[in-house]
């Protein structure tokens, strides 16, 4: 019998249930997801399920693409997404780090409470190598899904039922690329993955265009949370565009995460204090000389943008005006 198995042709003396080809594989059935002839095979019929000549399977699961926990109580600046209720408002990526290890530290030093995680086929020629659920424990962590590296609205789509499949989780991060140039979002693409997924019950937070009326059409088609670019993926300029930034900022009722951009601290104070919900990032953290201390960094940068914002500037003159009184003046 011949199988193909995340694009790989293997051989077996005969039919077999599903859940034994997983131990002949050495794959804990409790860390992936997996497609069979394109159709999503739920966990709880592993053991009925016969794999036979020809079929094709798809096996995944997340990939990476703390110590400053903050109690519960000692901060009254709660926000939400999507019912759910988080204290941080910084949100880190998984990828880019030297190893698991790092990647730990970093999320920990962060203060983050949900990070975002890339579905990526199994390894089954190494089914021992770790996983990033052996070091942030989704338990813990609010796992994101997202679809990096998907260029069209079926492919987005495909990853995020795996998603769900894998671990259970509605709430998932929704972007899908226009080239790999420019990494920006290809909004028709965006939009109809969008309009799918809501209907399949997916809470969707969505990467897009810091364009006001795109963001919009997004938040009446029913997603969880807009999230505008600063500036392309990666590329650490910084935030581009405030005016529109803050004009989606001002007209939506859901939350507002820029994403994509960052470079250093300020630019995600800078964030904040446009009135934006949250910051995600991921490369400005994983990229910096001393990735640990940057997390730390951007945490307190998230905080101090947010606290800058609530307390109200004082406006712009274009005159000096003396802090001290005239009055009495020797």
């Amino acid at each position: 019998m011949r199988v193909t198995i995340n694009g790989e042709p293997r051989e077996f003396p005969a039919p077999l249930p599903l859940l034994q080809l997983l131990e002949t594989l050495g794959l804990d059935p409790r860390k992936i997801a997996l497609e069979r002839n394109l159709e999503i095979v739920p966990r709880s019929t592993y053991p009925q399920t016969e794999v036979s000549d020809g079929d094709e399977l798809e096996i995944v699961h997340f990939i990476g693409g703390g110590d400053e926990k903050k109690d519960a109580a000692a901060s009254a600046d709660i926000w939400e997404i999507a019912g759910r209720q988080y204290h941080s408002r910084l949100i880190v990526g998984t990828g880019k780090y030297k190893d698991f290890e790092e990647t730990r530290d970093a999320i920990a030093a962060s203060g983050a409470e949900i990070v975002t995680v890339a579905v990526r086929r199994v390894n089954i020629s190494d089914p021992k190598q770790p996983m990033l659920v052996d070091y942030v424990d989704p338990k813990v962590y609010t796992y994101l899904p997202n679809t990096a590296g998907c260029y069209n609205a079926d492919e987005a789509v495909r990853t995020l039922r795996l998603a769900r499949e894998a671990g259970g989780w509605s709430l998932v991060k929704l972007e899908i690329l226009g080239d790999q140039k420019t990494l920006y979002p290809n909004m028709t693409e965006t939009l109809s993955a969008a309009e799918t997924l809501v209907a399949e019950d997916f809470e969707v937070m969505v990467y897009c265009n810091d364009d006001p009326i795109a963001a919009r059409r997004l938040e009446e088609i029913g997603c969880c949370a807009i999230m505008p670019l600063g500036a392309p993926i990666g590329s650490g300029l910084g935030l581009q565009n405030l005016v529109t930034i803050r004009i989606i900022v001002e007209d939506a009722k859901v939350p507002v995460i820029v994403d994509a951009g960052v470079g250093t601290a300020s630019d995600a104070s800078i964030a904040m204090e446009l009135g934006c919900d949250g910051v995600l990032m991921n490369t400005a953290i994983a990229e910096a000389k001393h990735p640990v201390r940057m997390a730390r960094a951007m945490g307190l940068a998230v905080e101090s943008g947010r606290l800058a914002y609530l307390a109200g500037r004082m406006p712009k003159k274009m005159y000096a005006d003396p802090s001290s009184p005239l009055a009495g003046l020797i």
